[in-house]
Formats: structure tokens, C-alpha cells, sequence
């Protein structure tokens, strides 16, 4: 198995994951988006609420304010030593009073820790009007996405099989697949229909460039061919900006191994295997 990086900065990393089934492939995906744990605003206390919007739908978009998340000082409340009670190894704490005529947004939330503030400061959450008011208090906690959407640290989060496109000796180059294709990944070079330099990823396997080869009467059999590798696959995957998109793979991978390493322990406990 073997990675190989297009880019890679904190908020996007693009790769090719190569000699991986299917099944390891959508595992990961699944683990990205599903078992690395972020902050997110949990529980909300609400003093004084006369803006136009109900208090539930307030907490509800203050949940899902994207929150910077350092997992080397918090812990989910289940394996906290609080027992779950609320304290600064499990719980971030934020602060609201605002008083209108303004707009609400996520750098209005104060929070007791500064590294867990939110991501974005611009994100708003209310407009109040002339003598509106908000004042609020508001616990984030460690969970995944698994428990619910607004703690995966993934906005997006998928592959597709890396393309293979054969054009074949019968192709005249009548560049009918050229004009057709949508992302401008074909060229005419020469006396045949080519694949542009550094630009086969891009392909979406649509098979537009297929059908406007037979379209052009050139047989009953197109001259260009889309087709997909079956063990190398093109991964996306944007973080929300809790997490590095480097942790939110390493977390995940990470993740995996602990599952394979308890299946393995499991099965040899009932094959009468000690191995430990």
C-alpha cells in the first residue's frame, strides 16, 4: 500500500492511495469523517434570548460553529477522570452578551480557553435589532461524528477510482471527444486524440469524450476508452478547520488499527490462541 501527496496544507490534503481495496479505501473515508473526535458546542444556557429566532434554533447553530480542537488537552467525557461532570480536560466553556442593533457572530463567543476558540470569527448566528438582546453560556465536548454531524472534522471527505483512458489506432482525431469533454483533460497532438499532461486525475469518468467518438460514425466501437483502476484510488479531503487535515488522517488510520489489532484479539481468543 502506498500514499503519494498532490498537496497537503492544513485545510486540504489531495492523494493517491495505491494497492488498497475498495473496502480499506471506504473504511478510511469513513473513519475520517466519523471516528476522529473534534469540539462542538453541546449544552447552551440561555439567560436573555429577544431576537427573532427560538432558543433551540440559536443552540442549534451554535453547535455547529466549527471550534479548534487540540486533542492533546481535552478527553471524551466518558474516559475523563470527572466522571463527566464538566471540566477544563472534557469541557470548553463560552460566554455571549450582546445587545442589538447588530449581527451576531462566532467571534462574539468568548471562550474560557483561547485554543479552543472557533475557527471562523465571521460566521454569524442572529441579527438583533434595536433593543434585542442575547446572552448566553454555552459547554463544548469531545465526541465524533458518528454520535451526530456537527463533530466530523470533515467538510468534504471522498475518493473515486484513478482513471485509465486508451485511445486506440482507429481514432482519426476528429477532436469530437476534445470539444465534448468537460473538464479540458484531451488534446489533439499530432494524428491522435491525446491525454493532456498531469491532467488524467481530473477525469470524472463521465464518458462523455465515448459517446461523442461513436456519435461521429467511426464504427460501432469508440476508439477512446474510459475505464478505472481497481486498487488505486484519488482522495479529497477538506478539513472544517478544528483539525489539520494531516491529524484527521493520522487519527484515522490510527482508528483502523486499533479496530484490526481488537478483531484480531477476539478471534484468537476463540480460537483458543493467546497471543497477546
Amino acid at each position: 500500500m502506498e500514499i503519494q501527496f498532490a498537496s497537503l496544507d492544513d485545510s486540504l490534503a489531495r492523494f493517491t492511495l495505491s494497492g488498497a481495496s475498495t473496502a480499506f479505501a471506504n473504511a478510511m473515508r469513513r473513519a475520517m469523517i466519523g471516528e476522529v473526535p473534534t469540539l462542538a458546542i453541546e449544552d447552551v444556557r440561555i439567560y436573555d434570548n429577544t431576537s427573532a429566532l427560538f432558543d433551540e434554533m440559536l443552540a442549534h447553530r451554535l453547535g455547529l460553529i466549527p471550534i479548534k480542537t487540540d486533542l492533546a488537552t481535552y478527553t471524551t467525557q466518558d474516559k475523563c477522570s470527572c466522571g463527566g461532570a464538566g471540566c477544563p480536560g472534557c469541557t470548553s466553556t463560552y460566554t455571549l452578551s450582546v445587545e442589538g442593533p447588530r449581527t451576531v457572530t462566532s467571534s462574539d463567543l468568548i471562550p474560557q480557553d483561547p485554543n479552543a476558540a472557533p475557527v471562523y470569527d465571521n460566521i454569524p448566528i442572529v441579527k438583533l435589532t434595536k433593543g434585542q438582546k442575547l446572552v448566553i453560556e454555552a459547554r463544548a465536548v469531545l465526541n465524533t461524528g458518528r454520535a451526530h454531524a456537527k463533530w466530523q472534522p470533515t467538510l468534504v471527505c471522498g475518493y473515486k477510482n484513478y482513471p485509465v483512458i486508451t485511445v486506440s489506432d482507429i481514432c482519426d482525431a476528429c477532436g469530437n471527444c476534445v470539444d465534448e469533454c468537460p473538464r479540458d483533460i484531451l488534446e489533439v497532438k499530432g494524428k491522435k486524440v491525446k491525454v493532456v499532461d498531469g491532467k488524467l486525475p481530473d477525469c470524472s469518468l463521465c464518458r462523455l469524450c465515448e459517446r461523442a467518438c461513436l456519435a461521429s460514425g467511426i464504427g460501432d466501437e469508440p476508439a477512446i476508452k474510459i475505464s478505472a483502476e481497481n486498487d488505486r484510488f484519488i482522495f479529497v479531503v477538506e478539513s472544517d478547520g478544528s483539525l489539520p487535515a494531516k491529524e484527521i488522517m493520522n487519527r484515522a488510520l490510527a482508528y483502523i488499527r486499533e479496530q484490526a489489532d481488537e478483531l484480531e484479539k477476539q478471534l484468537g481468543e476463540l480460537s483458543g490462541d493467546d497471543r497477546k
